[in-house]
């Protein structure tokens, strides 16, 4: 009798033995599958994490070209390109043909009228044309104030004779700078990296004759000095001096005019403050 039951009885049991056999020869199935093909693997992994396994290695096996490269720092798209501008615009690193035409400075009529005035001022004799003779006579306008020791005043001569041998070349009577000249050439200079860097190393000089009591600033009436020696009048200090004192405090620091007068030639902008540097712009 206990054989009989044991007959009756073991029948289902082996067939759920016999289908857990199947179904685990079929993990061990995948586990060869998905295992390291490494011999020097020591710890075998579990039936899930070969599941894992399975449907990571499962995935398709291509790789798409067109995958952008993120920046650690932000998780924003890399750019293809390195700039070696010295503006923080982003839009300026472009690089296309019309982008860097467009992003150049010097294309616009208010920078334009900004170069003609400043070559009205440079043509101290005010023949329309700018010569070394004009570069040696406003440096000696101002070396003759008094304000200058006999060192500064010969690094000023040498800076502006440098200054005139890189931007317009040899020194003799013939070499005439037109207004079209300056323009071209100034437009080439605001451009130029490096170039642009030196547009303004004269500016320490005309402001160290000027400033009479040696108080590192100069006043309204140090100003008009200033403006007296590039041939303007004193009305015209008077305006542009309260345009260029943006915080009204009467004085202008050393840094505060070299920063105005390299803005003058950089800057597009017809509301900045240093739009009056060299005087009321021309008309044209």
């Amino acid at each position: 009798m206990s054989f009989a039951l044991l007959r009756s009885h073991g029948r289902p049991a082996l067939a759920v033995i016999e289908r857990q056999v199947r179904a685990l020869s079929s993990t061990l199935a995948i586990t060869d599958i998905s295992a390291p093909t490494s011999s020097s693997a020591a710890v075998k992994p579990t039936t899930g994490e070969n599941n894992r396994n399975y449907l990571k290695n499962s995935k398709p096996s291509f790789v798409s070209t067109s995958v952008r490269k993120y920046s650690k720092k932000t998780a924003a798209p890399e750019r293809a390109y390195n700039s070696d501008s010295d503006s923080d615009s982003d839009d300026e690193r472009d690089n296309t043909p019309r982008q860097r035409q467009r992003k150049e400075r010097g294309n616009s009529e208010f920078w334009r009228r900004k170069m003609r005035t400043l070559h009205g001022v440079l043509d101290v004799n005010k023949d329309g044309v700018i010569s070394y003779d004009d570069f040696m006579l406003l440096t000696e306008k101002f070396a003759s104030l008094g304000h200058l020791d006999a060192k500064a005043k010969n690094e000023f001569r040498d800076i502006m004779r440098t200054t005139w041998e890189q931007q317009w070349g040899e020194i003799t009577p013939y070499n005439l700078v037109t207004v079209e000249q300056y323009l071209t050439e100034m437009h080439h200079v605001v451009n130029d990296k490096d170039l642009k860097k030196k547009v303004h190393r004269f500016l320490p000089y005309l402001y160290k004759a000027v400033d009479k009591d040696r108080s590192g600033s100069i006043s309204l009436n140090e100003f008009k000095l200033f403006f007296r020696c590039l041939g303007l009048t004193e009305e015209n200090a008077a305006v542009s001096f309260a345009v260029i004192d943006k915080n009204g405090d009467g004085q202008i620091t050393l840094d505060e005019f070299v920063k105005l007068g390299k803005d003058f030639f950089v800057s597009e902008k017809e509301t900045h403050v240093s739009r009056m540097f060299w005087g009321p712009l021309v008309d044209h």
